[in-house]
């Protein structure tokens, strides 16, 4: 059964990413997109580097052209965000990536994307659940895809030109060419490089690249960046003094960043640093967005400027809806993944990494300096993550524990409030807080924590995962 998670559908390929399953799939979208009457603008599909994903992009356009709808395949492996755009830049109501993003290399899966380009809610998602109960393998039509590309059901495109342009277009080209910055670069065997790269270079950055051919086992690490996923991307900043290190998760949708000091900077900093540089240097005023499991100090720096900080449960999909909602100039998660208001509406580590290109030049500081200048002035917020497989038996234990009983242990802090706005948060009156929360996307137990050290942290999680018997 095809379930959606937190950031679209996943599953290990061969088990439950199956051709069948992917057409059962693309079926109900194609369903759902018909009695809305919106079949006319079409849709549109991408797909990235893992094994299979051109191969299942060629599956669901079969059933898209059986359905009798015109569908553009994006003719290239292609980052996430720039599906997203072009959902936006055809003016189609749904499009579909085929990734499975972070995950490790066994798995793929789909994300789908609402008009706009943002990521489809979770109204949509169930939506779309609900169709795919009511058909069976009988229900599937399709048009073989060679068929289809001959009648011009299928169309190829390639809108890279465009979104590359666009974001061209949102930063100061000028301020990074007379800066002359000198980046290294790591799509973690992704399909960032063409964008990225060609945005670098015709800034006149020098760019240095590692890891930039296709692996569809992503050189045997998983393709999120981290501070051990990056060993070599320090190394490299270490041993060449490089100004910036970007990098970029298996569908470039997630930023990963090393500083001038050849320092892993936790996304939480990366959000920090672009939400302080929006509002002091180049003079922007709005919210921010965070999910609930990201730091507090945009709290800090939004109270600063008269804003607000709005908090969301994990998905960037409700980080995207709040955006829309209040204007907000920012939003993000502490996994890596933001957006910023006039760019698309969902997670962009392509722009992202540009952005943070364009602070270095226009600021004139380097990364370190400008971290400093953060806490000095808003204090320190450390944050520890944990993560813990469990069986099925413990799962049912710590979900009756936590979210049913609502019990908790003896903290060592004060507790202000708690919310079961996803998982259990606890808000601390010192400003700390932990949460404990099933992951949407992989069989895993997560704890967060942040507090104004890393071991008042570190005391908040660990009494958090001895009373649950992690």
């Amino acid at each position: 059964m095809v379930k959606f998670g937190t950031g679209g559908w996943r599953a290990i390929i061969g088990d439950g990413f199956t051709k069948a399953n992917l057409q059962l799939l693309t079926t109900a979208i194609i369903r759902k997109l018909k009695d809305d009457g919106l079949a006319d603008a079409g849709f549109v599909i991408g797909y990235d580097r893992r094994f299979l994903s051109e191969e299942a992009a060629r599956w669901a356009a079969e059933v898209v052209a059986g359905e009798g709808v015109h569908c553009r395949i994006i003719n290239r492996a292609s980052p996430t965000p720039l599906i997203m755009y072009a959902v936006n830049l055809y003016g189609i109501p749904y499009g579909m990536a085929i990734t499975a993003s972070h995950n490790p290399a066994i798995y793929n899966g789909v994300k789908v994307f609402m008009s706009g380009g943002r990521d489809a809610d979770e109204e949509l998602t169930a939506e779309f659940e609900g169709y795919i109960g009511e058909l069976g393998p009988e229900d599937v039509r399709l048009v073989p895809y060679e068929d289809a590309l001959a009648a011009g059901t299928i169309e190829l495109v390639d809108p890279m030109n465009q979104y590359i342009d666009s974001i061209l277009k949102t930063v100061d080209t000028e301020a990074i060419r007379s800066a002359a910055l000198y980046v290294a670069m790591d799509p973690m065997f992704g399909v960032s490089k063409t964008a990225l790269q060609t945005i670098l270079l015709t800034c006149r950055c020098e760019v240095d690249m590692i890891h930039e051919r296709r692996d569809a086992l992503f050189g045997g690490r998983l393709p999120a960046p981290s501070q051990e996923t990056l060993a070599p991307l320090i190394t490299h900043m270490r041993e060449n003094h490089c100004d910036i290190g970007l990098a970029t998760d298996g569908d470039a949708d997630r930023l990963g960043v090393i500083d001038d000091e050849a320092q892993f900077l936790h996304p939480n900093k990366i959000l920090v640093l672009l939400y302080y540089y929006l509002l002091k240097y180049k003079g922007w005023r709005g919210a921010a967005v965070r999910n609930l499991a990201t730091t507090h100090l945009l709290d800090r720096i939004a109270e600063d400027f008269g804003e607000t900080c709005y908090e969301v449960p994990v998905g960037f999909k409700y980080v995207s809806s709040k955006m829309v909602e209040t204007g907000a100039i920012i939003g993000g998660e502490s996994s890596g993944g933001l957006t910023v208001r006039g760019h698309i509406q969902g997670k962009d580590g392509i722009y992202a990494g540009t952005l943070l290109v364009e602070m270095l030049a226009k600021s004139g500081r380097k990364l370190s300096d400008l971290w400093r200048d953060i806490e000095e002035k808003y204090g320190r917020c450390e944050m520890v993550e944990r993560d813990y497989h469990f069986t099925e038996e413990k799962k049912a234990e710590m979900y009756r524990t936590l979210l049913a009983d609502k019990l908790l242990p003896e903290f060592p802090h004060e507790v202000d409030h708690v919310s079961y706005l996803d998982g259990c948060k606890v808000y601390f009156k010192n400003g700390g807080w932990v949460i404990a929360r099933f992951s949407g996307t992989e069989p895993l137990l997560r704890i967060f924590a942040e507090m104004d050290s890393q071991w008042e942290a570190s005391l908040a999680a660990d009494t958090l995962e001895h009373f649950l018997g992690l």
